[in-house]
Parts: structure tokens; C-alpha cells; sequence
């Protein structure tokens, strides 16, 4: 079983810009899907980004793209998100999560990191 912690989020200003990072146990890292999901208080969640095993292509939701960036590092078995430009609608807690398929939708992530909060004030 694969475990997931992330780690990198806080309160930033609107225009700011965040890194997550989503360290994974699990020796067989490379064969997964890694995908950031994040879901604001009373609202569904929201897929926000994939990369496959190979590390592209990478699946970007509408309200993201062009403004975060998902990457990932097999070597350190290690998944990033790189926010720019954040704006107060991003604020969320933001999940990092595992797949053994590529996929836009949360319900085909297996693993689930325990969640960082992410907070843009206006």
C-alpha cells in the first residue's frame, strides 16, 4: 500500500505562489498516476492535475491551467504542484493521491495523503 504525505501549503496573498510536495513510500512510486485533488469547504472535490508514470502528459483542470504545474521526480519518489498566480477561489486543502491508471476523475485514485490547506486571501 502506498502511503502519501504532503506538505507545502499555507496562507499566501492572491497573486503569490506555492510548491507542494507529496512524498510517497512506496517503492513502486513509478508505476502509479500521481494526481492532485483539493476540496473547498462545502463544495465537491476537484480534480486539478495528473501526471503519469513517464511524467506526461499531465491532465490540468480548466480553472488551473496555465497557472499550476505538475511535476514529478521517480528518483525521490516525489510529486509536486507548483501554483502560480494563486487566486482566493484556490483555497482548499489539496490531496496528492495515487492511480494505476491515468484519470481526470477522484474516484479512480486508490492512495490519499492526509491533505495540506492551501488559503489565498483577497
Amino acid at each position: 500500500q502506498v502511503q502519501l504525505v504532503e506538505s507545502g501549503g499555507g496562507l499566501v496573498q492572491a497573486g503569490g505562489s506555492l510548491r507542494l510536495s507529496c512524498a510517497a513510500s512506496e517503492g513502486t512510486f513509478n508505476n502509479y498516476t500521481m494526481g492532485w485533488i483539493r476540496q473547498a469547504p462545502g463544495k465537491e472535490r476537484e480534480f486539478v492535475a495528473a501526471v503519469t508514470w513517464s511524467g506526461g502528459p499531465t491532465y490540468d483542470a480548466d480553472s488551473v491551467r496555465g497557472r499550476f504545474t505538475v511535476s514529478r521526480d521517480n528518483a525521490e519518489n516525489t510529486v509536486y504542484l507548483q501554483m502560480n498566480s494563486l487566486k482566493p477561489e484556490d483555497t482548499a486543502v489539496y490531496y496528492c493521491a495515487a492511480a494505476n491508471r491515468r484519470s481526470r476523475f477522484s474516484d479512480a485514485y486508490n492512495y490519499w495523503g492526509q491533505g495540506t490547506q492551501v488559503t489565498v486571501s483577497s
